[in-house]
């Protein structure tokens, strides 16, 4: 589809890139890795030469100085192939750097984000806890101010990239019983789990990089879908974390970490939007071909009407999208438009994958076809990064907030 009003020439050439990776260095390896949930090495090695993991950082961060648009193509482009390879990129230069880049002192930014936007070493994000997934004011994860350092203890769960990462954002409590104000944020770092399958790939691993003390990786997820994302708990167990490791101001932890979410809810709207428009593209070229009663199935108002629905619902989503990305590269507010593009397009998800799975009969309930892989990887959507029931308490409070300015 295109969009002359938001694209131009550079978006369609990066577009066109990301689309030669997925279809030569994606697809032929996305069914394995999903059946045996092991993580993307290979191509994170690829990943980073290519610019994939600093779209859009600047240059003399170690990023490819592209612009937020080109970050939600990536995005959006991979995940109609494997939504696992989109979230890896996703989650890292949302969460893992753009907290040290939006809030991080001009130090950290030197120190972390070149290791980050080049593909080094991959990052992560520490918000969610045991007790704490849409009430992230709960964090009960402790800072202890020790005078030259804080001592850190507690746990973070669904942490993507929790093992195969080495720098991470985290969330912690400075001021009990302050509410939203008592927490601020940190930054830590650990060795990847895979040190040997990094150190022969070259990538995921600095040995220069001073490791926390204290921080490691629990047992790995076994999920229903994004298979061969890395999903684990982090544990930071008296965890050593030197007062130039404060990631902005004391207290304002939550505050930041919001602003990183309504960030992220775009990206999550571009990896459920390219889930959707893969799963539709896969149905249509199927319809085309597979036949009953002697005709192709395409022809029959059964099979039609669903993709005809299918399609018009990814138009909208994709303009949703879109419309949110711009507002965020143009410095407009935009908290709004990327809570509704993320409710929308990661509910589409699951409609067109069900639909598209529907449309292959019994072969879409076997791993023959990708569509089966598609509707477990859409459903997490709806639950990452906010909810649906989040995200409508977000846009209901925004537009009630309208009519009383």
């Amino acid at each position: 589809m295109e969009l002359p009003f938001y694209f131009g020439e550079q978006h369609l050439q990066v577009r066109d890139m990301v689309r030669e990776f997925a279809r030569t260095d994606v697809a032929p390896v996305a069914k394995d890795l999903d059946r045996t949930s092991e993580f993307l090495w290979d191509n994170v090695a690829k990943m980073g030469p290519l610019g994939l993991l600093g779209v859009p950082w600047p240059e003399e961060l170690g990023g490819a100085g592209m612009d937020q648009l080109s970050y939600y193509i990536v995005l959006h482009e991979l995940a109609k192939v494997d939504a696992s390879h989109a979230l890896t990129i996703s989650a890292h230069t949302n969460l893992g750097t753009s907290p040290i880049m939006d809030f991080g002192t001009k130090a950290q930014r030197e120190r972390y984000v070149p290791l980050l936007a080049s593909g080094k070493v991959l990052g992560g994000f520490g918000l969610t806890e045991p007790g704490a997934g849409s009430d992230a004011g709960g964090t009960a994860t402790t800072a202890v101010d020790k005078g030259d350092h804080y001592l850190l203890n507690g746990s973070k769960v669904f942490i993507t990239h929790a093992g195969v990462g080495e720098i991470f954002s985290v969330t912690a409590r400075t001021s009990p019983g302050s509410g939203h104000r008592g927490i601020t944020s940190f930054i830590v770092t650990k060795d990847t789990v895979d040190l040997a399958r990094c150190r022969t790939l070259g990538v995921g691993h600095a040995e220069d990089l001073p490791k926390t003390k204290g921080v490691r990786a629990g047992k790995k997820e076994e999920k229903m879908g994004w298979r061969a994302s890395d999903t684990r708990e982090l544990i930071l167990e008296d965890a050593v974390v030197p007062k130039e490791n404060v990631l902005g101001t004391i207290g304002e932890g939550f505050v930041n970490f919001l602003k990183t979410l309504d960030a992220g809810r775009i990206g999550i709207a571009a990896v459920s939007l390219g889930i959707a428009e893969g799963a539709y593209e896969e149905a249509l070229r199927y319809a085309s071909v597979r036949k009953q009663f002697g005709q192709a199935i395409a022809s029959f108002q059964g099979v039609s009407f669903q993709l005809a629905d299918m399609a018009t619902e990814i138009q909208a989503g994709t303009h949703l999208l879109y419309h949110a990305a711009w507002l965020k590269q143009n410095g407009r507010p935009f908290k709004q438009e990327a809570a509704m593009a993320k409710l929308y397009c990661s509910e589409l998800a699951m409609r067109v994958t069900t639909k598209a799975v529907q449309v292959f009969g019994g072969y879409g309930y076997t791993t023959d076809y990708p569509v089966e892989r598609m509707m477990r990887d859409a459903k997490v959507c709806e639950i990452g990064e906010g909810t649906s029931e989040i995200q409508r308490i977000v846009i209901a409070r925004n537009i009630l907030a309208s009519l009383e300015g």
